[in-house]
C-alpha cells in the first residue's frame, strides 16, 4: 500500500514538472511566432523531439504487431494536430486563456471514463477553477483563437488515451519516440512553408530546440511514465494544473498579470489535482475491472 501512495506521489510530481517545462516553452514559443509563424515553430518543436527521442530509446522497428504500428500512428497525428492548433491558437490569444480553454478536453475524458461520483466532484472543482482562471481575459478573445483552443482541447483528449495505449504496447520510451517522428514527418511541409528562411538561422534553430525539450520531450516523457502509474480519469483531473502553470508562466515571462479571480482559479485547480490523486486510489466500482498500471520502469 505504501509502494502505490509512493508511486502516485511520484507520478503526480512528474506531471507538475512536466507542466512547469511545457508552459515555460510556451512562453519561449510565443515570443519568436513573429519570426517563424505557428506552424514553423510547431515543426521546429516535433522535429527537434523527435530527433532527441529517436537518439535517446533507439525503438526496435521489428516484431510490432499491426495493432501496436496503429496506436503510434493515431498518437504522431494527434500530437502534429494538438500542437498545431494550439500554436494558431496561442497566437490569438493569451497564454493563460489558451491552455485554459484546451484543458476542457481533459476534463471532460476524465468525467467520461472514470464513471465514479468522486470523478464528478473534482472534475466540477477543477473546471469551476478553469472558469475563474480565463475570467481576466474572456473579454480578449479572438473566435478563430477559441476555435483552435477548442481543436486543441479535443486533440489533447485523443493525445492522453493515445498515450495509455502506447504506454502498454511499446517499452520506455520507443512508442513515444516513433510517434513524435510521425508528427514531425505530418509537420514538415507546413512549417517549411510558414517558416522559410529562418531555418537557416542558428540562433532560431537553437531556441526552437529549447522549446522542443522544455515543451514536448520533457512533459511528454514524464506523461508517458506518469501514465503507467495514474488512472486516465486521475491524469485528466491533473490536467487542470496546466491552467495554473499557463498563467504563471504568462505572468512572470510575459508580464500577463493574473486577477484576483484568476488566483481563486489557481487553489481551485490545486484542490480538484490533489482530490484527483485520492480518487487515483480508490477501489474499482463493482463490477469493472481495473484499469491496467504497467509495471514502473528503470
Amino acid at each position: 500500500m505504501t509502494g502505490a501512495r509512493g508511486s502516485s506521489g511520484f507520478a503526480v510530481g512528474l506531471v507538475a514538472a512536466g507542466l512547469a517545462c511545457q508552459e515555460v516553452g510556451a512562453a519561449i514559443a510565443v515570443l519568436l511566432f513573429p519570426h517563424t509563424g505557428p506552424l514553423g515553430m510547431v515543426m521546429l518543436r516535433l522535429v527537434f523531439s523527435a530527433l532527441i527521442l529517436l537518439a535517446i530509446a533507439r525503438p526496435r522497428l521489428r516484431g510490432r504487431s499491426r495493432g501496436a504500428w496503429w496506436s503510434v500512428a493515431r498518437l504522431g497525428v494527434a500530437l502534429a494536430v494538438m500542437n498545431g492548433f494550439f500554436y494558431v491558437a496561442l497566437e490569438r490569444l493569451a497564454l493563460g486563456v489558451t491552455v485554459t480553454i484546451e484543458v476542457l478536453g481533459p476534463l471532460t475524458l476524465s468525467i467520461l471514463v472514470a464513471g465514479t461520483r468522486s470523478a464528478w466532484v473534482w472534475a466540477g472543482v477543477a473546471l469551476a477553477g478553469v472558469l475563474a482562471l480565463g475570467g481576466g481575459g474572456w473579454d480578449r478573445l479572438d473566435a478563430v483563437g477559441v476555435v483552435c483552443a477548442l481543436g486543441a482541447a479535443v486533440s489533447w483528449a485523443f493525445y492522453i488515451r493515445g498515450q495509455a495505449r502506447v504506454g502498454r504496447d511499446f517499452p520506455k520510451l520507443e512508442g513515444l519516440a516513433l510517434a513524435m517522428a510521425i508528427g514531425a514527418v505530418l509537420s514538415l511541409p507546413f512549417g517549411l512553408v510558414a517558416a522559410g528562411p529562418v531555418l537557416l538561422r542558428p540562433d532560431f534553430l537553437a531556441l526552437g530546440l529549447a522549446v522542443a525539450v522544455l515543451s514536448s520531450t520533457i512533459p511528454y516523457a514524464f506523461e508517458l511514465i506518469a501514465l503507467r502509474r495514474l488512472t486516465e480519469a486521475a491524469f485528466g483531473i491533473l490536467m487542470s494544473l496546466a491552467p495554473a502553470t499557463a498563467a504563471v508562466a504568462g505572468w512572470v515571462l510575459l508580464g500577463q498579470e493574473l486577477s484576483w479571480l484568476e488566483v481563486v482559479g489557481l487553489g481551485l485547480v490545486v484542490c480538484a489535482s490533489a482530490g484527483a490523486v485520492w480518487t487515483s486510489r480508490a477501489r474499482p466500482r463493482a463490477g469493472s475491472a481495473p484499469e491496467p498500471m504497467a509495471e514502473p520502469t528503470a
